[in-house]
């Protein structure tokens, strides 16, 4: 059973993550139809990041699981046995 500390983190994870999304579908969906102009644009970063920054998170996670993968490998490797 989870604690209450455990369901307060992943309740929290859940919101950051709703909030996220939220934030990333307005910005990429949403803002190149309002005028360039207009107030809701001073909230967001340039477009070139919608791109950029999610490229550069995926680069890092396939680092981290890579990294993940070959300390496991590294971990239960058996060494060769000496005749």
């Amino acid at each position: 059973m989870a604690t209450g500390i455990d369901q307060a983190v992943g309740m929290s994870l859940v919101g950051f993550s709703l909030l996220l999304f939220t934030y990333y579908s307005v910005w990429v969906i949403v803002l190149p139809f309002v005028d360039s102009d207009h107030v809701l644009h001073k909230y967001f970063l340039p477009r070139e990041y919608s791109v950029i920054l999610p490229g550069i998170a995926a680069v890092i996670l396939l680092l981290c699981i890579g990294t993940f993968t070959a300390v496991v490998i590294w971990k239960n490797r058996k060494p060769k046995k000496v005749d």
